[in-house]
């Protein structure tokens, strides 16, 4: 027996009772749990006055360092949560997902927080908006950390990956979170935020866990603050509601419970690959996690004509799937989470018995006692009438699905809608054109759409897997949230924010060079290492002329003799040009040309070009001079040099860009670089 703990205010917090939690397999008394004794208010002043300025003192580089060693971290070191995850009734794969899936997105979330985000403590959102015509009052939109704390409610079937998918996102933003998991699995949340306590890899005050009642946490939240909750759709609709919520208008994101659907196109029958693929994934939606997951197909959608084969291709592949303890490395279907879990999935099945009949209820489970256990055997219905109301609006939380028929497209999408928004659905298809009118049909009800044909059928990471990458949340029942996709989801925890000025104000004010701001003349900056290497810094090179025997030298090197550079005549005639054009890439290679410089020096290699534009042809006889100006930077730590932006401007000899693009470079720092 063991009492699950809390973690608040930089300490851990033993209740002296508790309320019951079972082993899911044995039905036996495992752990108590409660949150008696915890100052609410003091635990969300602690994570806005403690862990919100280390975090903010970050920049979204070090965040992402950080969630790439956590990462590490929890990935070297998993046989105890593993162990320990079976009492919750998963099995190994099931806690593969949990465990070593959740580590996985905060590597996800390093790796995009590294690639998309500057090492900065301002993420610039969008581009720059000219608010005068003399280019002297500008307006940007920045996004910055909210000074609050982000609250996480999280549901009980993935009690590790539910707290590290909204952590990622989180402290990347940086926001401190408050984790609230749910009570029958908080034992193995709290051993994995021990880990993570234990690491020293957060900042103190970064993260707080909540075990058992939140009590009146809610109630101590302002409009710096977030909620992100994970569980069924009437309690985040009690949540949503909350007067502290509502008054303050606090951020709440919602990843409720939804009936998602698996669609068999017209195309895909019998004896085709996509046939099979598809009850093979009906399949492993419902005995994966015993179907307890938000994701899980609840309605199999299939032409009506089919739906005999489709149930018995499915009710076959279910009489293979071994059910027992999750211990056995063969089982492949545990327990549900609980007993109460269990009674709640038969009373929905109760009532779905109402408009369908049972394809197959029946199993044998394996070396377990399966009434003190919370074990169900997986249970295929058909729906007798498919726009009954209880098909499409009664979720039963296990291992549960519906058969339903359909006449043509338009009623296959039609009863998809029917579900007032899922997370996702899944269309099954070798048809193109099929696959094209189920998905835009159904996208306005669905958060993610997931389409299989034989190509993607194996590599297809599943209907039921969120991803870090995509959007995971739905509109209507489904919760109207994103709780992930990539950095749509890290701003979330930010404040989107304009901020008008002269263009010196906002280079100021972003760290990042803005058109129009002054230059510094410091010499060639080329010639500089990466921390003497400042936000301006610039040089105007020195002017060439273009000529004929410049455009003609350039296409007998590349072979590019497209027409406008080499006939006079057929430049003259086409709506663009006046006459023979230098190529674009040649006025790009000539550029570098003049500002290059080229001895040994602090510039290691040119790796790209960004947002490259060609604004307005160069004739024969133009002259073209460069403006470049370091426009950002971002130190590479431990590498010995940095990522710098360089805005290049290629002018004529009336000043009218030629070429606008960003050269990227990497900048020795001076103590590692070579002698200028």
């Amino acid at each position: 027996m063991i009492a699950v703990e809390s973690y608040v205010q930089g300490g851990w917090h033993r209740p002296d009772t508790g309320a019951s939690i079972l082993h899911a397999v044995t039905g036996d008394e495992l752990a108590t749990i409660s949150s008696s004794g915890i100052d609410m208010a003091a635990a969300v002043a602690y994570g806005r006055e403690v862990g919100g300025p280390a975090l903010r003192d970050m920049t979204f580089h070090d965040r992402a360092a950080m969630l790439r060693n956590l990462g590490k971290l929890l990935l070297s070191n998993t046989d105890h949560l593993y162990e320990l995850s079976t009492a919750t009734g998963a099995t190994r794969s099931d806690s593969w997902i949990d465990i070593e899936g959740g580590a996985g997105v905060l590597m996800t979330y390093a790796s995009k927080g590294r690639r998309e985000l500057p090492n900065a403590k301002v993420f610039i959102d969008g581009d720059t908006e000219g608010l005068s015509r003399d280019g002297s009052f500008l307006g940007v939109h920045i996004a910055t950390p909210r000074r609050g704390v982000a609250v996480h409610i999280n549901a009980f079937n993935f009690p590790c990956w539910g707290m590290l998918e909204k952590l990622a996102p989180t402290l990347l933003a940086g926001m401190p979170a408050i984790v609230k998991p749910a009570s029958q699995t908080a034992f193995l949340t709290e051993v994995m935020v021990r880990d993570i306590i234990e690491s020293g890899l957060l900042p103190e005050g970064s993260l707080q866990l909540i075990s058992g009642s939140a009590g009146d946490l809610l109630s101590h939240l302002d409009g710096q603050d977030a909620v992100a909750f994970t569980g069924s759709a009437d309690t985040a609709r009690k949540l949503k509601a909350h007067p502290t919520i509502v008054d303050h208008s606090v951020r709440f994101n919602a990843e409720a419970d939804s009936l998602n659907a698996a669609i068999l196109g017209e195309a895909a029958g019998p004896g085709t690959a996509e046939f099979a693929l598809f009850a093979d994934e009906v399949v492993k939606e419902m005995t994966t996690k015993a179907g307890q997951k938000c994701t899980s197909i609840r309605r199999v959608i299939v032409p009506q004509e089919v739906a005999g084969a489709v149930e018995e291709a499915i009710a076959e592949r279910l009489r293979s799937v071994r059910a027992g303890d999750p211990a056995d490395k063969s089982t492949g279907m545990g327990p549900l989470a609980s007993i109460a879990q269990r009674d709640e999935v038969k009373r929905a099945v109760a009532a779905l018995s109402e408009v369908g009949e049972p394809v197959i209820d029946l199993c044998e489970f394996h070396d377990v006692d399966a009434e003190r256990g919370a074990f169900m055997a997986p249970t295929l219905m058909r729906a007798t009438d498919p726009r009954a109301r209880a098909v499409h609006s009664v979720e039963a939380f296990g291992p549960v699905a519906t058969v339903i028929g359909y006449e043509g497209t338009a009623d296959a999408v039609e009863l998809a809608a029917l579900g007032e928004g899922s997370l996702v659905a899944s269309v099954f298809t070798p048809d193109g054109d099929e696959a094209a009118a189920l998905t835009l049909g159904i996208a306005a009800h669905h958060g993610r759409v997931h389409v299989v044909d034989e190509r993607c059928g194996r590599s297809s990471t599943g209907h039921g897997s969120p991803l870090p990458q995509l959007v995971h949340g739905g509109p209507g029942r489904a919760g109207g949230g994103e709780e992930l996709g990539g950095i749509r989801s890290v701003m979330h925890y930010m404040q989107r924010t304009a901020v008008q000025g002269s263009p010196d104000m906002l280079t100021a004010i972003t760290g990042k060079w803005i058109e129009g701001s002054r230059r510094n003349d410091h010499g060639h900056p080329f010639k500089l290492h990466f921390e003497d290497l400042q936000i301006g810094d610039a040089v105007e090179t020195p002017s060439r002329v273009i000529t004929i025997e410049d455009i003609e030298r350039f296409a007998d090197l590349t072979g590019d003799y497209f027409y406008a550079h080499m006939d006079e005549e057929a430049a003259k005639a086409s709506p663009i040009f006046d006459g023979r054009v230098a190529h674009g890439y040649f006025v790009v290679a000539a550029a570098a040309g003049l500002f290059v410089w080229p001895d040994p020096g602090p510039v290691l290699a040119n790796y790209g070009l960004d947002n490259l534009r060609f604004a307005t042809p160069t004739y024969p006889g133009a002259e073209l001079k460069v403006y470049l100006t370091c426009k950002e930077k971002s130190l590479r730590s431990g590498a010995g040099y940095g990522e710098v932006r360089w805005d290049t401007q290629v002018v004529n000899q009336d000043d009218d860009v030629v070429a606008a693009y960003d050269v990227l470079t990497m900048v020795a720092c001076r103590d590692t670089g070579p002698d200028t």
